[in-house]
C-alpha cells in the first residue's frame, strides 16, 4: 500500500537512527515534527542535494557520502543531513536503509535532523535523496581553476562504480570471487571528507566526481573555470579490481561513478605541499593533468571532449531492467 511509513515502524527504524548528537540542533527528528530547527554557528553555509535511485546496494551509505561530498568539495565539513526514503514495498528494508544511513553520518561526523519516509507504488528499488550541510569560511567553487594549475585525483578512478558493479552485476560478469568481494569493501571509501579537510588550503577549485566518473567530473571543472584542461590518462590510478571489472563489464574505468575520490587543481608552486597533506593523513594522491586558457573541455589523451559525459553503467541498468 503506498503512503507514509508508519509512526511505529518510524519509531522503530528512524527517530533514533540519526547520526552524530549535535547540540547546535534544536529539534531534529520525532513524530508530528515536520521541521528541523538548527542554530548555526557563524561562517559560510553550503548545502547539496543527491539522489540515489539506481544503485540496489548500500543505498543508505552511498547517500550520506554522496550528498556529503559536495558539501566537503565546497571547503565545508558536513554537519546535518536530511533524508528523504522512498520504498517501492513492505518488504524493502527500512532498517537496513536507516542503519547504513546512520553509520555513515557517524563516521564523518553529520547528523541527521529531519527528512521523509514513504511508500511509493511503481518503484523498481528504493530511491534514497539526502541533502547535507555544512559550514565553511572559506568557500571553495568548482569553478576556480586557473590556467597553470596542476590536476590532483585522490585515491583513484572509478572507486563507486567499481563497488556497484561487484554488488549489482557481479553474478552475470564472470569475475572471481575473491576480486568481487575486496571491489565491495570500495563502498567504505566513499567519503571525501578527509581528502577535502586535508587539501582544502592549497585548491583553487575541488570537484567529486559522480556520475560519469572521473572523465565528467573533469569536463565540469573545465566548463565552471571557462579553461581547458588535458588528463594524462596513463597517470590516472586505476585500482587492479576497477581494471578487471570494467574489463568484464566492457566499461571505461573514467567514466563510471567516480565518488571516493577528490578532483582538486593547485597551483604549480604548492602542489608538492598538496600532495604531502594528503600523504600525512593516509590518502594517496596522483598529478593527472594540467589547466590551461583556452576554449573550455577536456583533452583526455588523444580524445576531445566538449559534450557532458553519459556514465558507462547506464546501459548495465537499463539492461537488467528490461529483462526483469
Amino acid at each position: 500500500m503506498p503512503g507514509k511509513v508508519p509512526p511505529e515502524e518510524l519509531l522503530e527504524c528512524v527517530f533514533d537512527r540519526t547520526g552524530s548528537p549535535d547540540d547546535a540542533v534544536v529539534q531534529g527528528p520525532a513524530y508530528g515534527e515536520d521541521a528541523a530547527a538548527i542554530d548555526p554557528p557563524e561562517g559560510t553555509l553550503v548545502v547539496s542535494t543527491d539522489p540515489i535511485s539506481l544503485a540496489a546496494s548500500a543505498v543508505g551509505t552511498l547517500g550520506v557520502h554522496v550528498a556529503c561530498n559536495d558539501v566537503a568539495a565546497s571547503g565545508a565539513d558536513p554537519r546535518w543531513l536530511t533524508a528523504v526514503v522512498m520504498l517501492p514495498d513492505e518488504e524493502t528494508p527500512l532498517e537496513t536503509i536507516t542503519d547504513d544511513i546512520d553509520a555513515a553520518a557517524r563516521e564523518i561526523g553529520a547528523t541527521v535532523v529531519g527528512g521523509h519516509s514513504e511508500y511509493v507504488d511503481g518503484l523498481e528499488r528504493p530511491i534514497v535523496t539526502l541533502t547535507a550541510m555544512g559550514m565553511t569560511d572559506r568557500f571553495v567553487p568548482t569553478g576556480g581553476v586557473e590556467p597553470g594549475d596542476r590536476i590532483v585525483l585522490t585515491k583513484a578512478a572509478g572507486i563507486e562504480g567499481t563497488a556497484i558493479l561487484a554488488a549489482d552485476f557481479g553474478d552475470d560478469l564472470g569475475v572471481d570471487g575473491t576480486t568481487r568481494e575486496r571491489a565491495e569493501s570500495f563502498f567504505a571509501e566513499i567519503s571525501v571528507a578527509e581528502d577535502a579537510r586535508a587539501i582544502r588550503e592549497y585548491a583553487t577549485a575541488m570537484h567529486d566526481p559522480t556520475e560519469g566518473g572521473v572523465a565528467a567530473g573533469v569536463l565540469e571543472l573545465a566548463f565552471a573555470s571557462d579553461v581547458r584542461l588535458t588528463v594524462d590518462r596513463d597517470a590516472v590510478p586505476i585500482r587492479p579490481e576497477t581494471a578487471t571489472l570494467c574489463s568484464a563489464a566492457d566499461v571505461d574505468p573514467l567514466r563510471i561513478f567516480g565518488s571516493g575520490a577528490l578532483l582538486a587543481t593547485v597551483p604549480d608552486d604548492e602542489v608538492d605541499d598538496a600532495l604531502a597533506e594528503l600523504e600525512a593523513v593516509g590518502i594517496d594522491a596522483a598529478i593527472i593533468g594540467t589547466a590551461d586558457a583556452g576554449e573550455p573541455g577536456l583533452t583526455l589523451g588523444d580524445e576531445s571532449i566538449t559534450e557532458a559525459v553519459r556514465d558507462d553503467l547506464y546501459p548495465l541498468w537499463e539492461q537488467a531492467d528490461a529483462t526483469d
